[in-house]
């Protein structure tokens, strides 16, 4: 099934399942950034699909990205 997401339940989805708040007013597709608000208070912006699928749901302070794949330290 496909579901189309929409602002409205987009804000509904981050308010549910994670501690961040979404500012974005506009949800124009999946490649589009929206703009949230960590729990911290710092404001960081992600896709919603990294947000939703890829559980990215905090800033990078609380929340650090990932070392890519196959990198040497």
């Amino acid at each position: 099934m496909n579901k189309r997401w929409t602002i409205d339940k987009i804000r509904e989805f981050t308010e549910k399942n994670s501690d961040s708040t979404l500012l974005s007013t506009e949800y124009h597709g999946f490649s589009q950034k929206l703009l949230f608000k960590c729990a911290c208070g710092n404001n960081f912006e992600k896709t919603f699909t990294k947000f939703n699928k890829n559980n990215q749901r905090k800033c990078e302070v609380c929340q650090p990205p990932k070392e890519p794949r196959g990198s040497q330290a």
